[in-house]
């Protein structure tokens, strides 16, 4: 199973539907798409500047953004499956489908580590991939993304979030950071994954 991670700044770009296309393609049953916080995200910010409420607000809406930004992708190509918990996500992929994470179960009462600025939606697909038992998880970004760039340097670029690097750094699968003209490379190379 791959976890692809679909970045909000692909929202307002052609290329998300050539993405979710392509994934439904060539990817039912095998992978799970989490969506990025994206425009909805940015609100958030924006609020909590003007009205000044803590981190674990700002955490709590941000997983609202991702779960909009979701239903969005599904209202892009309906054949994608919603799925707010594991049981769900595994579900749709016994059935064929490509499931599209909805956080919602990672609301808080209290803060924890997660619920900080530190910790974004690419953690999250991190966080996702490690309990899921992924086999690869791919990280789209609308930015240009150099194939030898240590994930740490992208970390500090803000490509990625403060917290990527320690969720992935013993991770047992592979992580890979896509530009958004890689369709065709993440189509070749998820025609080519050993079915399991």
């Amino acid at each position: 199973m791959w976890v692809v991670k679909i970045g909000g700044s692909l929202s307002h770009e052609p290329t998300l539907r050539q993405w979710l296309t392509e994934l439904c393609e060539v990817g039912g049953g095998r992978v799970v798409i989490v969506p990025g916080g994206g425009d909805f995200a940015d609100k958030v910010r924006q609020y909590q500047s003007e009205w000044r409420f803590d981190d674990l607000t700002a955490h709590n809406m941000c997983l609202l953004a991702m779960t909009q930004y979701a239903i969005l992708m599904q209202g892009v190509l309906p054949e994608l499956v919603l799925a707010s918990s594991e049981a769900k996500i595994r579900r749709a992929l016994r059935d064929g489908h490509v499931a599209v994470w909805m956080p919602t179960a990672l609301m808080r009462d209290t803060p924890d580590a997660m619920s900080n600025w530190d910790t974004t939606s690419d953690s999250l697909a991190a966080w996702l991939s490690t309990m899921l038992n992924a086999e690869r998880l791919i990280v789209v970004k609308s930015c240009p993304i150099s194939e030898d760039e240590r994930l740490e340097t992208l970390a500090e670029a803000g490509v990625v979030d403060r917290r990527f690097v320690d969720y992935v750094n013993e991770a047992n699968y592979v992580v890979d950071l896509f530009n958004k003209d890689n369709v065709a490379l993440m189509r070749d190379r998820l025609l080519n994954m050993p079915v399991t």
